[in-house]
Order: C-alpha cells, then sequence, then structure tokens
C-alpha cells in the first residue's frame, strides 16, 4: 500500500518557521506527500527531504499559491499545470504519472471575497473536470487527486451550513460544480468510507477560536476514479496536526489496480 497525504500549509516557509513541519512530515512518513499553498519557490528554505524526488509549481506572482509534489517513488512522466495559459500561472496544477495511475495535486482557486473570482472560478471547474476525463481516456489509467478543493460540498462538511450559504467555498455554484465532478465518474474518498461522519473539517478560520471549538469547513480531498474506490484505505484527516489553517488528510492506495 501506498501512503499518500495532502496537506495545503498556508506558506510553507511559515510552516516551516513554526517548527512543526519536519516533524509532522516525518510522522506522516508518506510515499508521496502533496503540498498546496506553498508561497515559494524551490530553494527559498532549507527543508531536509533525503529520500524524496522533489516537484515545484510556483507561480508567477512572488509569495502567491503554488503546490509541491515530494514522492519516494520516481514518476514515469512530470507535467505542471493543464495546459491552458489562462490557468497556468499561479502553480497550481502538479500531474505525475505512474505505472498503475496517474496523480495530480491541485489547489483550486478560491472565489474571494464578495464572490469576485466566481466567474473565473466556474471557467476552472469546466476546464479541470476537462482535464481530468483527458488523462483517465488518453492514458487508459485511474486518477487520484488531491488538494484544496475550496469547497465544502454538503451541508454536512461545513459547521455553519446556513451562514455560510452565499459565502466563497460554500455558494449553490460551487457546490453544483463538485456535483457534477463526481457524477462524471469520480469518488469523494473520505465520504465515501464515512458518509454520515459530522464534524470532519479540514480547515477552520484563526478567528475567534474557530479550531479549537470546531467550528470548520471540510475543503480538503482525496477523490479517485470511481472504479478504482475499493483499493483505497483509511481515508483520514490529520486534525491533531498544526502549522497552518488546514490540516493534513490522506489515504492508502493499492498499488496493484
Amino acid at each position: 500500500m501506498l501512503k499518500l497525504v495532502s496537506w495545503n500549509v498556508n506558506g510553507l516557509r511559515a510552516c516551516l518557521g513554526k517548527g512543526g513541519f519536519m516533524d509532522s512530515f516525518r510522522k506522516l512518513d508518506a510515499d508521496i506527500f502533496c503540498l498546496q499553498e506553498t508561497k515559494m519557490e524551490r530553494g527559498q528554505a532549507e527543508i531536509d527531504l533525503t529520500g524524496y524526488r522533489e516537484y515545484w509549481n510556483s507561480a508567477a506572482k512572488k509569495g502567491y499559491s503554488g503546490t509541491a509534489v515530494f514522492s519516494r517513488k520516481e514518476p514515469l512522466s512530470v507535467e505542471y499545470g493543464v495546459g491552458i495559459p489562462e490557468h497556468d500561472t499561479e502553480g497550481r496544477v502538479i500531474r505525475l504519472e505512474f505505472d498503475r495511475f496517474i496523480l495530480v495535486n491541485v489547489y483550486t482557486p478560491n472565489s474571494q471575497r464578495g464572490l469576485l473570482r466566481l466567474p473565473y472560478r466556474m471557467r476552472w471547474e469546466e476546464d479541470f473536470l476537462a482535464f481530468l476525463k483527458r488523462l483517465e481516456s488518453e492514458r487508459k489509467k485511474p486518477v487520484v487527486f488531491c488538494g484544496d478543493l475550496n469547497v465544502a460540498h454538503e451541508e454536512i462538511d461545513i459547521k455553519n451550513a446556513r451562514s455560510n450559504r452565499h459565502n466563497a467555498g460554500f455558494t449553490d455554484e460551487e457546490r453544483a460544480k463538485m456535483t457534477e465532478l463526481l457524477g462524471a465518474g469520480f469518488c469523494d474518498t473520505f465520504r465515501h468510507y464515512n458518509p454520515e461522519r459530522r464534524d470532519a473539517y479540514t480547515w477552520w478560520s484563526y478567528m475567534a477560536g474557530a479550531r479549537d471549538r470546531n467550528i470548520g469547513w471540510r475543503i480538503d480531498y482525496f477523490i479517485v476514479s470511481a472504479g478504482i474506490i475499493g483499493k483505497v484505505a483509511e481515508p483520514s484527516i490529520y486534525s491533531e496536526i498544526y502549522g497552518s489553517d488546514h490540516c493534513p488528510v490522506g489515504i492508502l492506495l493499492d498499488e496493484n489496480l
């Protein structure tokens, strides 16, 4: 079984500076570790990644967005972005192809306060889904994708559904796009194995002691091609791990797909 972990670190240098990232990295002991919102370029911080290959996709804008993948397993190939210039300047996607599956690490754009970026977000959702389906079709392999998708899909995935109904990350439009994605042949691993579990969140505001009171949102996911859901075990939310306003999430994946 491969252990895969995903974490929005909300600035990797800041997370390192808090002193907990490397301890958490070693404790989680993932075979493949995906990061979002790195806010840095490779080489801007000292990180001991002995035994891991590093893949970075940094935004053109300094200190913004960005993704990284650290993998013990050598991929057959690596690509960055989705192949559309409108989407590929913010360092949001890294794709790694392995023998039996394709891994995509993604940091979905936030619709922002006042939903200023919602129209762009809708274009992103359509293009990203097309990208995933194209990978499945062209490579003839299942897809595993993970990251901060910036949406709480159902009311069970958010503490205060009613008051957040029209806020970024819980609009009807964003939730409908998530429903469309899952309906296109993908499976939310955590919700598949925990259909009724409540109060399981991956992001908490820094305001008003939200994390201590577990007033949160589940917006970080591992999603897989539906045909391999039986090859996934132990979808996990590591809410005990601090260092960011998000916590890590993970799965075990049987390589014999």
